[in-house]
Formats: C-alpha cells, structure tokens, sequence
C-alpha cells in the first residue's frame, strides 16, 4: 500500500526535530511523559479582538470568545464568511493578523507550533481530505503508523514490534468508539472504500482519524452541510458526546445548537476567503 503524505506531517516533522534538539542538549528542560491512554484533558479557549487579513480583505473580524475546557464552540455563519479561517486559527493552523487568542495557555498568533502539538483538525476540505481510493483500514493504519512515527514520545518508540501493534490498535479502536463508527457495520467491513462511505459515516471516520492523536481540542468543519436533520442530530450528539468526555470542540456549522458557545462570522465574503486562505497557508 502507498503511503499517502498529507499536510499534517510537516508540523510532525517539526516536533520530531525539536524533540532531536532537546535530547542533544543534555536534555536541559525536557521529559518524556509516557502515554498512560487517559482520558484527554480539554484546553480553554479564549479570543479578543481576533482577526485575520488576506490581501483583498478579512477574511474573518473582532471575534471574541470565551469557552472552559471540554466547551462544545459553534462557529456559526454562511459559507465564505470566514469559518474554516477561524477554526484553522484556533487550532495553529493559520496565522491570524489582529487581536489575540489564548488556547490551552498558548497564546496566538505568536504560539502556533504549541497549539499545533494538542490539536487536530478534522473534515476541513483542502486539510484532512479523505483519499476516496483508499479503505477505512488503510486509513486508520496510515494514521496510526503516523501518530506512531512522528507523534509518540521517545520511550514509545523503543517498545518491541507487538507492543507497538497493540498501541496502534487500542488507539485506533478508542477512536473509532469516541466517533461512533463501527466496521463491521459498513459494506465491507475495513476493506470499504472511502468513496462507498455515506456522508455521515465519513464525517465519523474524519473524526476518528483526528483521535487517534487524541488531541486536546478537535476543529471539525462544515459538520451539518448537506446532512438530513436526522443526521446533523447524530453529528451534533457525536460531538457533544466528546465534549462531555474532556475534548474542547470547535466546529463549524451554518446553524448552531442552543447548548454551543457559539461564535458568528458575520456575513459572506467567499473572494476575501480565498484569498485569505491562499496568503496565509493551510496545514
């Protein structure tokens, strides 16, 4: 099976490498924390003033927010009105240019690489893309060989051959309970493709992908676009199920529930959106 590259490694590349420094300086500083597999602790997450700019505009304006750790966040508003900026933002993935924000105690923009290490995007077209080719276990098993390669700590990476299997499948099946996708369910069980998936059972997978880094604070994007009401209330129920377990969620919607911290975007701007996202980078 090809191994399939995506964005994300380059910020895993760059832990990797951080982490070789720290280990050649006499390890002046640093400890290595072993994955115990608890349960995940949410960030706080904090905004004011917050803005980005891209060369023909905002792409997104004056957001302020205050959440606790474990906190389900809406960000609410059309589409093109700046809402995947602002979960890429909050999760280190895009740089704003006004106003600050303070998650998990690092402080954006000046912190990115820091909020980039306990969060994870999920469904963000253009970031986390599916490969429609490949199957939900070849997914899975890239993802935790990823997790496994760039992700663990140094101590994980000494663990014998079947020590290793048994952590990527514990990961791999914790992740997929917490997203509520079964699959032995599916058409043809692991060995379904991606593009065979329905659009609800995609979003789970896109979710547990995310995970299997058990990450602190989970953007999910465009969760109830062309969803059935039956199934923008299965999506909804998914996340606060992993809210109410210890993970701060952001996620973007166009109408968001009555329980969310919720977060409005303003109005439609798709040109000032692209261009934002273009001049700023995604990961």
């Amino acid at each position: 099976m090809a191994l399939t590259i995506r964005s994300d490694l380059a910020f895993c590349f760059g832990r990797r490498f951080g982490l070789v420094f720290a280990l050649t300086s006499q390890f002046k500083k640093f400890s290595i924390q072993e994955d115990q597999g608890v349960a995940v602790d949410g960030v706080a997450v904090t905004a004011e003033g917050f803005g980005l700019k891209g060369p023909r505009g905002w792409a997104f304006r004056g957001i302020d927010l205050a959440a606790e750790p474990g906190a389900l966040i809406a960000v609410e508003g059309p589409s093109g009105s700046g809402r995947t900026s602002l979960l890429l933002a909050l999760t280190g993935r895009m740089k704003a240019t006004e106003g600050t924000a303070t998650v998990g105690g690092a402080r954006l923009p000046k912190q990115l690489a820091a909020v980039r290490r306990f969060s994870a995007p999920a469904h963000v077209p253009g970031v986390t893309d599916l490969d429609p080719a490949l199957t939900v276990g070849e997914h899975l098993r890239e993802r935790a060989l990823l997790q496994r390669r760039f992700g663990d700590s140094v101590r994980a990476l000494l663990r014998s051959r079947d020590e290793r299997a048994a952590e990527a499948k514990l990961r791999i099946d914790s992740a997929l309970r917490a997203a509520g996708l079964d699959r032995e369910a599916l058409p043809k069980g692991a060995r379904t493709a991606v593009r065979d998936l329905e659009r609800l059972e995609a979003l789970r997978l896109s979710i547990a992908l995310a995970l299997i880094g058990r990450p602190r604070l989970l953007g999910v994007d465009d969760l109830d676009l062309k969803l059935s009401d039956a199934e923008r209330t299965e999506a909804w129920a998914l996340l606060r199920s992993l809210a109410a377990a210890g993970t701060t969620v952001v996620a973007v919607c166009s109408e968001a529930p009555a329980d969310a911290v919720v977060v409005t975007t303003g109005t439609s701007r798709g040109k000032e959106k692209a261009d934002a996202l273009a001049a700023t980078g995604r990961a």
